[in-house]
């Protein structure tokens, strides 16, 4: 079959053929530098049993270049994947004929990275016979309080990760509304790019969340860009470029004040966050409603300071805070089954010319950012 290219490929199926007991899904997630493969079965109560989920990082191969390197996590993607889904499998204690359907990450990421696990879901779907679904790796950061909570719709989403900052009215599978998103750097990004310029390693953000912890968050006035604007978006590049010229008036740097520039850098970042999601709330109230929960989901979500002032906005919000273990919010194979899950129970399924794409913003009718960014 002749790959497509472009449109949506959906194809519906009435419920009644598709959501007739409980379901078993393999996930795929290759979108950047984690190979993983997940089996997730739903539950009748709602939300959804793990059983099992299989992660190989790869962050041993791009230390040394102090960043991801596309061309090496497509390689190391291929030599795991096979590996990596047999695990999956064998951990679930199943085979792929006792399998409802099978889902893999279609985008958006690394392209090299996206068509090795959007290949391997394809193929495994052809053989067993199996549903296939193409999974928008943002959307199954979104569904994965419904995964762990059962969370109901609609809620506000506050998606955080190394390539994705966005504040996001989840109302609905494949229904979303963005009000707000990055102007530039993504947050997991500027933390990442500040932890390299204080000169600590690879991968930045938790060396820089760790170095915090004795630093002084008071020491170094810095920037809360966006701060008190009307509507959600954020923008990072001026709070890292302040990071940049106080390291340098500081310079030379002893650990006592490296420890502090991340503490001061990572307060003003939550700042920042608590600040942005408040004006996200007030654009919820007037264009959807009441949110039944403030969700946060993305690698960035695992920060602990980010997490405590999370919760304090959200008990003075009157709002219920839902936060996926940290395990859930980082990529994982996990999300996509659940995904998978929730779109074939609405008989939403795709063909296998489904093309992968390295750019997929959740809201198609929402304006791209300055940079093009989805």
């Amino acid at each position: 079959m002749r790959p497509g290219f472009g449109g949506e490929y959906r194809v519906s199926r009435p419920r009644e053929k598709v959501y007739k007991r409980c379901m078993r899904v393999l996930g795929i997630e290759t979108t950047c530098d984690e190979t993983a493969a997940a089996v997730v079965e739903l539950k009748a109560t709602g939300g959804g049993n793990i059983l099992s989920n299989v992660i190989y990082s790869q962050i041993a191969e791009h230390a040394p270049y102090g960043g991801v390197v596309p061309e090496i996590a497509a390689r190391a993607h291929v030599e795991a994947i096979d590996g990596i889904v047999r695990s999956a499998m064998e951990q679930a204690g199943l085979w792929f004929n006792d399998l409802d359907g099978v889902a893999a990450a279609a985008g958006p990421g690394l392209i090299g990275g996206v068509m090795v696990g959007l290949t391997t879901g394809k193929t495994l779907a052809l053989v067993a016979d199996k549903p296939f679904i193409a999974v928008n790796h943002l959307e199954a950061h979104a569904l994965t309080a419904r995964l762990t909570d059962a969370v109901e719709f609609p809620y506000l989403l506050l998606l955080v990760s190394g390539g994705h900052t966005q504040l996001i009215a989840v109302k609905g599978v494949g229904d979303y509304v963005r009000l707000g998103t990055t102007l530039d750097d993504a947050i997991g990004e500027a933390f990442d790019k500040v932890a390299k310029m204080l000169g600590l390693p690879y991968p930045g953000g938790p060396h820089l969340e760790r170095a915090a912890v004795t630093g002084d968050p008071a020491r170094f006035e810095l920037p809360r860009p966006m701060h008190g604007r009307p509507n959600a978006d954020f923008s990072l590049s001026g709070l890292k470029t302040a990071v940049r010229l106080t390291a340098e008036r500081a310079a030379p740097l002893t650990p006592g004040d490296v420890a502090d520039l991340c503490a001061s850098f990572q307060g003003a970042v939550v700042d920042v966050i608590m600040d942005r999601t408040r004006a996200a709330l007030k654009m919820f109230h007037a264009q959807v409603g009441e949110p039944c929960a403030l969700v946060v989901a993305g690698g960035v979500a695992a920060n602990n300071v980010i997490r405590s002032g999370l919760q304090r906005f959200a008990s003075g919000s009157g709002l219920k805070l839902v936060l996926p273990p940290p395990a859930l919010c980082t990529d994982n194979g996990a999300m996509i089954a659940w995904t998978g899950i929730e779109r074939l129970r609405l008989g939403m399924v795709d063909d296998l010319s489904f093309a992968p794409r390295p750019r997929w913003p959740l809201d198609t009718k929402a304006q791209r950012s300055l940079n093009g960014k989805a």
